[in-house]
Order: C-alpha cells, then sequence, then structure tokens
C-alpha cells in the first residue's frame, strides 16, 4: 500500500506543479478557442491541460517501475508498456485537436488505433464471468472487438461528461478511488497477480485527477481538453480490461459459482463494478445519440443538452451542479463496491435507498427552495430569507435614495476591465487598453 501512495502523490505532484507552465504554453499557442453556444464558461480559457496529465502518468509509472514490489507488475506483464503506447497515441490526437479542432471521425479512428495497439501489445479480455453460466472465454476476434468497443465508450462517455469546472477530474477520479478498493482486495486478500496492473493503473488515475484538480474548479484556470479527457478515459478502460478479462473469476471464487454465493462475493461483480464507475458518463453518452439522433442530426454534433446543462437550466449554480454530479458517481462506484464485500447486507440496500433519497432531494432543490425563520434570517443567504423582508428592505433602499441630494462632481466609477472570476484570458493584460491602442492605430 505504501508503494500505491507513493506511486500517487509522485503523480499527482508532477501533474500539479506541470499545470502552470502548460497553460501559459497554451495561451502562447493560442489553444484558446472561441467561446461556443453549448459552453458555459465567460471567457476564452486555455486549453491543453492533458498535456501535464500525461506526463504526471509517465512520471507515475517511471516511479513505480523503480519500486520493490510494483516492479513486479512491469516483469510479469506487458500491460504497464501497453496502456503507455494507447495513452501516448490518444494523448498526441487530443493535442492536435485543442489546438487544431480535428474531425470528430478522426478523432474515432484515432482512438480504436490506439485501442488497438493496447490490444496487441496484450491488454485485451480473455474472458467474460456471466451469471448463472460461469466463465465463457472468447476468441481472439471477439476480444478485440470487445476491447476496443469498451475503450472507445469508456473515452466518449469521459469526453462528454466534460463541460463544467472541475465535473470530469473530480468524477473519474472517484470512480478510480472505488475501483482502486476494489482490484487492491482482490490482489491483496485473494492473492492473485494478475489484479496488481489494474490496481497499479486505479492509483496512477487517481493522482492525475488530483494533481490537475485544484486548477481546474470553478472558475477554472486550464481545461484538460481533449487531450485530458480522453487520455483519463483510456485509462479508466484499461483498468476495466484488466481485472475484467485478465482475472479468472473461477480463482477469485473457489471455482464455483454456489461457493461464490457462500461467500458474499457475486461471479458478475468483476464485470459489473467496471460499468458502474462510469454509469453516469455512460447514460449521459447514450442519451446524448438518442437526442441528437431523434432531431435527426449526427450522433457527434453538440448540444446543450448534458445532464450538467439540465442541472444549470433548473437552477443550480455552477458549484452546486458539480456536487451533485460527484456524489451520485459515488454513491453508483461505492454502492457496488460495498455490495461486492457482502452482498447479502440489508444495511448496504438500505443505505444506498437512503442516499439516493437524498440525492432526489438535491435534484429538486431549486424548486423548493428552503425559507429560514425570522429569527435566523440574519445568519443565512439573502435567497434563504422571506420575500417580506426582502422587499422591505429595497422599498427601504429606493426611499433612501431618493431623499438624497445628487451631486454634480460626482465622478463616474471606474470601468474594470474583463469580467469578474474570470477564466484565464485577463493574464494576457487588461482588454480595454488593447482596445485603445487598436483604435489609435498605434503598433504595439
Amino acid at each position: 500500500m505504501r508503494e500505491y501512495l507513493l506511486t500517487l502523490c509522485i503523480t499527482a505532484a508532477v501533474t500539479y506543479l506541470l499545470t502552470g507552465p502548460v497553460r501559459k504554453f497554451a495561451i502562447v499557442a493560442g489553444a484558446m478557442p472561441e467561446i461556443r453556444a453549448r459552453d458555459v464558461h465567460r471567457e476564452p480559457t486555455p486549453r491543453l491541460g492533458g498535456i501535464a496529465m500525461f506526463f504526471g502518468l509517465c512520471a507515475g509509472l517511471l516511479v513505480a517501475d523503480h519500486l520493490t514490489n510494483l516492479n513486479e507488475v512491469f516483469t510479469k506483464s506487458n500491460e504497464p508498456r501497453a496502456l503507455l503506447s494507447g495513452a501516448a497515441l490518444i494523448w498526441l490526437i487530443g493535442v492536435l485537436d485543442d489546438k487544431f479542432e480535428i474531425d470528430a471521425l478522426i478523432k474515432l479512428g484515432g482512438q480504436m488505433i490506439a485501442a488497438g495497439v493496447m490490444v496487441m501489445q496484450g491488454l485485451t479480455i480473455l474472458w467474460l464471468p456471466i451469471p448463472k453460466v460461469g466463465t465463457v472465454a472468447l476468441t481472439q476476434w471477439q476480444g478485440t472487438l470487445l476491447t476496443v468497443a469498451l475503450v472507445v465508450i469508456t473515452i466518449n462517455a469521459v469526453n462528454f461528461v466534460d463541460g463544467l469546472d472541475g465535473l470530469a477530474s473530480g468524477m473519474v477520479c472517484i470512480a478510480a478511488a472505488a475501483f482502486f478498493m476494489y482490484s487492491y482486495r482482490i490482489w491483496y486478500s485473494y492473492g492473485i497477480e494478475a489484479a496488481a496492473p489494474a490496481t497499479l493503473f486505479a492509483a496512477v488515475l487517481m493522482g492525475m485527477c488530483l494533481g490537475f484538480l485544484p486548477h481546474n474548479m470553478h472558475p477554472a484556470r486550464i481545461f484538460m481538453g481533449d487531450s485530458g479527457s480522453m487520455l483519463i478515459g483510456l485509462v479508466l478502460a484499461a483498468g476495466a480490461i484488466s481485472i475484467t478479462g485478465q482475472v479468472d473469476p473461477d480463482s477469485l471464487f473457489g471455482g464455483s459459482e454456489r461457493q461464490a454465493v457462500h461467500q458474499m462475493v457475486p461471479v458478475y461483480i468483476p464485470l459489473l463494478l467496471p460499468l458502474t464507475i462510469i454509469a453516469i458518463p455512460a447514460a449521459d453518452l447514450v442519451l446524448a445519440i438518442v437526442r441528437r439522433t431523434w432531431r435527426g442530426q449526427s450522433p457527434f454534433a453538440a448540444d446543450r443538452g448534458h445532464l450538467h446543462h439540465r442541472l444549470l437550466e433548473i437552477g443550480h449554480s455552477h458549484s452546486r451542479a458539480v456536487l451533485i454530479m460527484y456524489f451520485w458517481s459515488a454513491l453508483i462506484a461505492f454502492g457496488a463496491l460495498a455490495y461486492s464485500v457482502n452482498s447479502a447486507s440489508m444495511w448496504i440496500v438500505l443505505g444506498i435507498v437512503i442516499l439516493s433519497a437524498i440525492g432526489l432531494v438535491l435534484l429538486l432543490l431549486p424548486r423548493f427552495t428552503p425559507r429560514a425563520p425570522r429569527w435566523a434570517e440574519a445568519f443565512v443567504p439573502p435567497r434563504y430569507r422571506r420575500r417580506r423582508a426582502a422587499s422591505a428592505a429595497l422599498a427601504q433602499t429606493a426611499v433612501e435614495a431618493s431623499d438624497e441630494e445628487p451631486c454634480d462632481s460626482e465622478e463616474p466609477a471606474p470601468v474594470v476591465a474583463g469580467v469578474t472570476g474570470v477564466n484565464g484570458a485577463t493574464a494576457l493584460g487588461a482588454r480595454s487598453r488593447l482596445l485603445d491602442r487598436r483604435k489609435a492605430g498605434t503598433s504595439r
């Protein structure tokens, strides 16, 4: 565990320290596209945050290769090299897209090629645990097609959910934490060495997200772009493929489904958990495809119908919408994790039901804004005060303003350049000065 934590910390530190210089490089390189109709930020914000995340991934794998216990992952398995090869390819495609806005079909082809590169190096699904059937061995073509499909779906699901500041990195970090706990339990408790690569991938993925998240929280100073969203989606898919298609469930559950039930660990959890960790992004992806196809549009056409956009339309603030998405991701991922530990416990089911009810209340909170009692109005924000008190305060302010005499010598308030809470464009300087110089015809 100490070596996994060290790898996580090194990955997070490298990602965090490199994000600042990468932001300056993105501004100089012009990787700041204009604001689109579906965007929710107000100012052009630099992208290319995936550059820092990729070097954090490389640093984490390099450190793990020189540690005593984790070095065995590299000597006994070729999966870390397969992951690095596929990650480098998908990262390069993402960097080109962040700068030049390449076509969606080209990106889709690149995602399939990156998945194929990992399959050629051994990171593929060999068998599937099917409930009431057992372990089903797959042919080479079946395993290849299923692996490529899982990688492409996961990458696009994470890419689709990357619409608010800190949303994609936080949700993937939550999913990676649940996945790390599950794969570490298989590796440590059951002594199955084949689960070690997936545990390493989850630790590195958590470090990448944790290192980038402080720069990406609202208001974000830099976006990860497709170079980051596709990268973390591929790492998440690689861990799911490794734990699902490489670990034999018969060795995990004692050789029979009946014994698995007695051990309170369902045989289908290795197949179910990788799907639950991307449940929210995958649902958003499916809804987007159905919605756009129903309207006669291309499935790759951008719109403002994603789940996070709908939360904003309901009335949630930017930060609250992100936290609600975090809540549901954690509930699904850790709920499946708790069920895998003890599937017969009614307390786990009851806890999930109660937390789901709390989540529904949070979703409908803007529709039913609570009002504080009169004695507590001085201690709560104005939006929670009664309308009578607010209207009386406004009337009193209007009366006081009308009684004041106008002052001829009053100077107009200075105009502040930019917008309050900008996302990074003002790093180039005050915009009003640049506009004045252009009007004056100066060359500076």
